[in-house]
């Protein structure tokens, strides 16, 4: 276990699990560089590995980055306001299979990491928001073009600047996830997605993965997401940003909430 995040390899299978549930699995950026490293060990150290399930212990998936962080004025490195990039594009570029399996909350950052994922599966009652603008900041960690990838212009549009919260259905309707199931089931489901993908032929399963991500990056453009950290940085030093930053948090405790 390290920064955050336990990770397990067992034969063709491997798993990265957020593990700070007491937080609800936040992201912190020595999380986002663990998941990014731990994806670039599964290729170095363990290509065995042929599906990694990505995950989140407790009543979550992840909520997100730390939300007290954007209250503050403003001093964060752009090396850690750029590690959420990096670890989207370190899991695209694994060559394992990258399921994410969601459960309770997966918001902001949280939702990029799962789009950053091969396939999404998750639990009929998980609930799913991107409270960015609220907070004044954008979206980054190239969220944009994985959303826009995923579920098209529109209805990124709709979820980004609403920052609306959404359900498993609607999820699975818009097209950012790939099943949804009972909560009861969602083990298993996973369970049978990663031993039938694990027993494909390696070459073929890592051709597809390879083309299909070359064709969307062509549609997406997910390489341009490296200005999002000086987005990032500059809304957190803008004075209403703050204000809306605080404005959010207030509520959120005010109203004894999750994310």
């Amino acid at each position: 276990m390290t920064a955050g995040i336990e990770v397990e390899v067992e034969g063709a299978r491997g798993a990265i699990t957020l593990d700070r549930p007491e937080q609800l699995n936040p992201l912190s950026p020595a999380t986002l560089r663990a998941i990014a490293a731990a994806a670039r060990r599964f290729d170095s150290d363990h290509p065995e590995v042929r599906v990694v399930v990505v995950s989140g212990r407790g009543a979550a998936f992840s909520a997100g980055a730390d939300l007290a962080a954007f209250a503050g004025a403003g001093g964060v490195a752009r090396e850690d306001a750029d590690a959420g990039r990096l670890m989207a594009e370190a899991l695209e570029a694994m060559a394992a299979i990258a399921i994410a399996k969601v459960h309770g909350w997966c918001v902001g950052g949280g939702l990029v990491l799962a789009a950053a994922c091969d396939l999404r599966v998750a639990a009929a009652d998980a609930r799913f928001s991107i409270p960015e603008v609220d907070l004044g900041i954008p979206l980054a960690w190239g969220g944009i073009p994985r959303l826009v990838r995923e579920i098209g212009p529109a209805a990124t549009k709709d979820l980004v600047i609403t920052c609306r919260r959404f359900g498993a259905e609607e999820a699975l309707r818009l097209g950012l996830l790939n099943r949804v199931v009972a909560a009861d089931e969602l083990d298993r489901a996973v369970e049978e997605l990663a031993a039938a993908i694990a027993a494909k032929p390696r070459g073929a399963v890592g051709a597809t993965k390879r083309h299909v991500n070359a064709v969307a990056a062509g549609m997406s453009g997910p390489e341009r997401s490296w200005s999002d950290a000086d987005g990032l940085l500059a809304a957190l030093a803008d004075p209403e940003a703050r204000a809306a930053a605080a404005a959010y948090l207030e509520r959120v405790r005010g109203a004894g909430s999750k994310p």
